[in-house]
């Protein structure tokens, strides 16, 4: 198990203009060779909008970019004509395919945070796609096939157990709270890196909330 601090992430964004960013993985000028990816992740990215601010139109190809909002509203449209507000508890699924374009802004007069998910598939191109699943349950889980990987989303009350998926590969990134994982103790916006996952659980230390990503074995880990 490989465990990463938030502090560890690498900034990003533009401040001056009301974004904030915080990378998990490489990302833009933070080139890591040694950090490109773990199985299908290729990116975990916390940002934070203030309100009226966003990211103007820009083009995405050959990513699974799946998007969770942590408080606030994010206001989604893309050039195969989808126009949504994401709040939280919702998923987001943008499977760019060979080619799409998209906005992501924050419309509303409160701050807005999500972390961003981008899997790399297992083959590329195709059509762009889009899905969004509205409050979505712990109970169930999340596929991604054209990425190989489940998403499976914990709520946890202090002291509460849960158990971790076994995997080939599985990442855990710690949304809010704290929760105790084979000795380790995270926080928001650590993250655990596990390959081979058999029979682990975490134990919430206060109410928490926990992102897993549980992958298979024909994701090679390039990171």
């Amino acid at each position: 198990m490989d465990v990463r601090r938030a502090a560890e992430r690498y900034p990003g964004g533009d401040p001056a203009t009301g974004i904030e960013s915080r990378h998990a993985f490489s990302f833009g000028p933070h080139y890591d060779p040694d950090n490109l990816r773990f199985g299908a992740v290729i990116a975990c990215n916390e940002e934070r909008l203030a309100p009226g601010a966003g990211f103007d139109e820009h083009p995405h190809s050959h990513t699974e970019i799946v998007t969770w909002v942590v408080e606030g509203e994010l206001t989604h449209r893309d050039s195969a004509g989808h126009r949504t507000v994401v709040r939280p508890g919702d998923v987001q699924r943008l499977s760019s395919g060979a080619g799409v374009r998209h906005v992501e802004r924050n419309d509303d007069d409160r701050p807005l945070v999500f972390v961003q998910m981008w899997l790399a598939p297992r083959e590329p191109g195709g059509d762009p796609a889009y899905e969004i699943v509205r409050g979505i349950a712990d109970s169930t889980p999340y596929a991604v096939p054209e990425a190989g990987a489940m998403l499976h989303v914990r709520r946890l009350r202090a002291g509460e157990r849960t158990a971790v998926p076994d995997g080939a590969y599985v990442y855990v990134h710690v949304v809010r709270g704290g929760v105790l994982l084979d000795g380790e103790q995270l926080t928001p916006g650590d993250a655990a890196r596990i390959t081979d996952a058999k029979e682990l659980e975490t134990q919430a230390s206060t109410e928490a909330e926990l992102l897993m990503w549980e992958m298979t074995g024909d994701q090679a880990d390039r990171g």
